[in-house]
């Protein structure tokens, strides 16, 4: 099975991410990035949903098991190298000239609730799964790309709550927040999501436009260039 693959319904585009726990590695963005290439270039789709073959978690992150190893040997340039691949992932993401629907059904955590804040719009299983940012118990202080997807979707004083205790929040929690546009028990949560992209027949040269003017600030934040804990020793998993 592909890592990832996607489907088509009509002028939708149904992206499917097949790899468990979906934690980011060379692999996986690589595989994710070449699927994005190919609905943007090989179909007429308007509205692009992501989802997770697990049956519990969206995306758990950071594959630790690739990267630490890469972070004990010293090997600046591929850490770094994977951190500039992640935000080039969270570009495609954002800019995609699609509107694009994360279909959160199960735990997204770390890298996972930074990858869904890179969507247009969010819908999250209510029965199972928390939406959690533990990076200060991980050690991994956020770089200024995923700090600008983060404060994009997430209300400042809530984010600040996340982000400093490290709290899980709940869909129920996310909808109140305005985090996610609904919370659905797993039964409706594809039919919901669907409902809502398929009333989504935006031109995409239009959405793209729209996305150029409002997420300057976001792209130039995903292009710096320093990745500083991973020199400094803060990183401390």
């Amino acid at each position: 099975m592909a890592l990832v693959e996607y489907t088509l319904d009509e002028n939708v585009a149904v992206m499917t991410l097949n790899n468990g726990e979906n934690r980011f590695n060379p692999d996986f963005i690589r595989s994710y990035i070449d699927i994005l290439d190919k609905i943007e270039k090989e179909t007429q789709a308007l509205t692009l949903v992501v989802k997770s073959a697990h049956d519990k978690i969206f995306s758990n992150g950071l594959d630790l098991d690739w990267l630490l190893p890469v972070i004990q040997k010293n090997d600046v340039k591929a850490a770094k190298g994977f951190f500039y691949s992640l935000n080039e992932l969270f570009k495609r993401t954002l800019m995609s000239p699609m509107l694009t629907i994360g279909a959160i059904n199960g735990h997204a955590f770390a890298g996972g609730a930074i990858f869904s804040c890179a969507f247009d719009f969010r819908f999250m299983r209510s029965d199972r799964g928390f939406f959690c940012v533990p990076e200060v118990d991980l050690g991994i202080p956020f770089l200024p790309g995923m700090l600008a997807l983060l404060n994009r979707a997430i209300p400042r004083q809530k984010f600040e709550e996340m982000q400093f205790t490290g709290k899980r929040l709940s869909a129920a929690e996310c909808a109140a927040n305005n985090i996610v546009m609904k919370a659905c028990h797993i039964n409706d949560l594809m039919n919901e999501t669907f409902a809502f992209a398929k009333s989504l027949n935006k031109r995409r040269a239009v959405i793209l436009e729209m996305k150029k003017r409002v997420h300057g600030d976001i792209l130039r934040a995903l292009d710096v260039e320093d990745v500083p804990y991973i020199e400094s020793g803060t990183f401390n998993i």
